[in-house]
């Protein structure tokens, strides 16, 4: 039986490799003690908001109350859904995506990041396609944005390997530094013609209501 109140319990993507789930606690928990072990390199800082350079515990509680923050204050129109990766049954990353008055607008924005033990293998990509087939093929959104600073070679290979492309720049601030930022998008037909991993959805029809998505919008979740 499924979860009666919160349905995004059950929901489920699969991967050739990794299994992606919305976490509960426990996951939730395993997340904030893997990122504590490190998942960037010393010195050099993927994130705006640089929250991975917290002490631990500090790092680890303030990693779940985002986590939790993120959950309670979800709506249909104003939602952040993120996914524990698994890799044989290993926490190992997670992958996000979120938006606003989806219904009407059809488009998502995400982000990610993997434990520096899984970097180079692959993950990445396939983490990002799983949720690209939910948002497209599940939820029927027409548009996924992106964006990594312009030195980030990783992240920019991963977007343009499944069809994203540059959309414009603008400059942020990484403490005292100034940083070149790459907007990239992804629209439905691109995804389409770059879909290069089989994925399963499950638990997606009880969900839809969440996501502000109507029943039949997208292709079908097993597409």
């Amino acid at each position: 039986m499924g979860h009666p109140y919160w349905p995004l319990f059950d929901l489920r993507l699969r991967t050739d490799r990794l299994e992606m789930r919305y976490p509960n606690d426990e996951d939730c928990v395993q997340l904030a003690e893997l990122a504590a072990k490190g998942i960037h390199q010393p010195g050099w800082m993927p994130f705006s908001n640089p929250w991975t350079e917290a002490p631990s515990p500090q790092l680890e509680r303030q990693a779940l109350q985002f986590y939790w923050r993120i959950r309670a204050s979800w709506t249909p129109d104003n939602w952040h859904c993120l996914f524990a990766t698994l890799r044989d049954g290993e926490v190992i990353g997670t992958q996000d995506f979120f938006a606003k008055n989806f219904a009407t607008l059809r488009g998502v924005s995400s982000g990610s990041w993997l434990g520096q033990g899984f970097h180079g293998k692959g993950f990445g990509k396939e983490q990002r396609a799983g949720m690209l087939h939910l948002a497209f093929a599940g939820l029927g959104a027409l548009r996924a944005d992106s964006g990594a600073r312009d030195d980030n070679g990783p992240s920019l290979g991963v977007s343009r390997a499944l069809g994203y492309e540059e959309d414009g720049d603008y400059f942020d601030a990484f403490g005292e530094q100034r940083v070149r930022m790459v907007r990239i998008k992804l629209t439905r037909e691109r995804w389409e013609a770059h879909r290069k991993y089989d994925v399963e959805i499950t638990g997606l029809e009880p969900c839809l209501e969440l996501f502000g998505a109507a029943p039949g919008s997208g292709p079908g979740p097993g597409s």
